[in-house]
């Protein structure tokens, strides 16, 4: 259970008010909106020229926009840092797959820190932060939650089949059909859950995090159909934009209708940047999601609540960064701050006057997709003026916004500063990236555990995907184990299966494909192929266990005394040629 729910008392947290905001309105419903894949130049109001986005555009006309906002340059860092305001290193997700998407038990979420705070919480959309307890949101403060798996739907975690149309999605954690596609399911469940909270006068916390712009290119036809001269990823790319760009009106219409509008804190961002946008439009800047330029994390950032006076359309150009999120929602609300160290600080001076006196400061994203960090790779280290790349190449952003001349032979002052800034930083996280996290076997919020080969902890192949199984991506590389902690000795099955419980499959059958959607293929269209499985190993807490396996079974079953404790679990396949799988799922329960 989280060890650091403890908070300062509520004065300390309001004393970083501006008296004008503290005295404008009681403490506000909050909205955090935040897309995936869609860059700075996937909007209209940004210069695009051909996406349609009229409701964005109009609340960047009258929010406060954070022109130099960064966050991480790809999806499950920058919600670790949205979520914490700490760095996301320092949180143990710096990676989207092999356990390194894995939220931290001891790190106080906004979910945590509204609900303390007296807000009702909810988190609809793509979580991406861990499929297991202590990982899941419902664990993590938000009260009512509707997500998808994994990093998005029909990623591993996903309910089996899932597509961008319909199929299902975890309500608190149990599967719940679901009709329509993905962008409007996510909007209708946060507007259920504000409305209900509306009739109980809760003021209410909301993370919508969209699953869309993220691939594969699936939109509603109509929302792709302006755009099918640019071919079909395109075309579905900025048809999921467009859509989100609906649904936003949406949303802002029923706030309105009820009353809302004026008392919502309302933030839009995204989680990294573009996906395929920059075949369009990049903004004027150098890079695309996963690029330590400018392009892979400077995104949208819009900041709109009436009563609180954040409207007008102004700029505020200061550097600012995903780990400012939680204190200043913090400050603006009332809210008393978790009671640790952040890495982010308040940027309600800024919101207030974009020219209040504010001191330079240095900030750094990174794109770690490894096992272990490594210092200096594809990293940023940033001031309002000034970007490091790489710790080698330096840009001057004043004179070159597209990143194309290294001045660093010409300024060596600005590099030994800003190199020096990111040793000490790096210094400061190294000691906690030792520091794995374990996933939860017999805790009572999760009594039959589903693990997925998405979170296994390998250097090799790493099946992250549905349409890896159903590839049958195998070989001696493609196995791994993952990190749990069995919370409670006592005796416990595992069953190790190819295919998801709710295929009823043999281990050793194929898969039919299923029905495409429109957009691009569907990865579910992939055949299922077959692996001539006979064997089954597992080791966990210092005991290896072997069965034979017949060609009608449809899972390989164990059943052992576990004591109380961390551990690693690790299960394989074997197949008559020889080789062999990690298994892609395990299912543990305490009997």
């Amino acid at each position: 259970m989280h060890h650091a729910l403890a908070l300062v008392a509520a004065l300390a947290a309001t004393a970083s008010l501006a008296p004008c905001l503290r005295a404008q309105a009681p403490r506000p419903n909050v909205v955090l909106i935040v897309t995936d894949d869609q860059g700075y130049g996937d909007l209209g109001c940004h210069g695009n020229p051909r996406v349609t986005t009229p409701h964005l555009d109009a609340l960047a006309a009258d929010s406060v926009r954070l022109t130099d906002y960064h966050v991480s340059p790809t999806c499950s860092p920058t919600r670790a840092a949205l979520q914490t305001g700490r760095w996301t290193n320092r949180t143990g997700v710096w990676h989207t797959i092999n356990g390194r998407s894995l939220l931290r038990d001891d790190e106080v979420t906004l979910g945590e820190v509204f609900q303390a705070g007296g807000y009702a919480t909810g988190m609809f959309g793509k979580w991406h932060l861990g499929d297991n307890a202590p990982c899941r949101p419902q664990d993590n403060g938000y009260q009512e939650t509707l997500y998808c798996g994994g990093g998005g739907v029909g990623q591993l975690p996903d309910h089996w089949d899932n597509s961008y149309f319909d199929g299902s999605y975890f309500r608190n954690g149990t599967p719940e059909p679901v009709t329509g596609f993905c962008t409007e399911v996510f909007f209708d469940a946060a507007l259920a859950f504000m409305d209900q909270q509306k009739n109980a006068d809760a003021p209410f916390f909301v993370y919508l995090a969209t699953n869309a712009a993220h691939g594969p290119f699936h939109a509603p036809p109509e929302a792709a159909k302006p755009y099918e001269d640019l071919g079909v990823n395109v075309a579905n790319f900025l048809g999921m934009v467009s859509d989100i760009d609906r649904n936003v009106g949406r949303l802002r219409a029923w706030l309105d209708e009820q009353g809302l509008a004026e008392n919502t804190l309302l933030i839009f961002s995204a989680d990294n940047g573009t996906a395929a946008g920059e075949q369009v439009f990049d903004g004027g800047m150098r890079g695309k999601k996963g690029s330590e330029y400018d392009g892979g994390h400077r995104v949208p950032c819009f900041v709109h609540w009436p009563a609180g006076g954040l409207t007008g359309g102004r700029d505020v150009d200061r550097i600012t960064a995903h780990v400012d999120v939680l204190p200043t929602l913090c400050a603006l609300t009332g809210t008393p701050l978790p009671d640790r160290s952040l890495d982010g600080r308040s940027i309600v001076p800024l919101l207030e006057d974009p020219a209040a006196d504010w001191p330079d400061r240095i900030l750094v994203t990174d794109s770690q997709r490894v096992i272990h960090p490594e210092k200096g790779r594809k990293s940023a280290v940033m001031t309002d003026r000034w970007r490091l790349v790489n710790l080698a190449e330096l840009y001057d952003m004043d004179a070159d916004p597209g990143q194309r001349t290294d001045v660093a032979k010409n300024h060596p002052e600005v590099v030994a500063r800003l190199r020096s800034f990111y040793d000490a930083w790096w210094a400061d996280l190294e000691p906690s990236f030792a520091n794995d996290v374990h996933l939860h076997l017999g805790d009572p919020r999760e009594p039959v555990v589903r693990l997925t080969s998405h979170d296994w902890i390998t250097k090799g192949g790493t099946p992250w995907h549905q349409a890896h199984v159903r590839r049958g991506l195998d070989g001696p590389n493609v196995t791994g184990h993952w990190n749990v902690e069995v919370m409670t000795a006592g005796t416990y099955s595992i069953e190790l299966r190819r295919w998801p419980v709710e295929t009823d499959a043999a281990l050793t059958a194929p898969l039919a494909p299923s029905p495409d959607v429109p957009g691009a293929e569907s990865p579910r269209t992939t055949p299922g192929k077959a692996l001539a499985i006979d064997r089954a190993w597992i080791e966990i807490a210092g005991e290896r266990r072997e069965t034979e396996l017949k060609p009608g079974d449809t899972a390989a079953r164990f059943r052992l005394d576990l004591p109380a404790g961390k551990t690693t679990l690790t299960a394989r396949f074997g197949v008559r040629d020889g080789g062999g799988v990690g298994a892609y799922f395990a299912y543990v329960e305490r009997r």
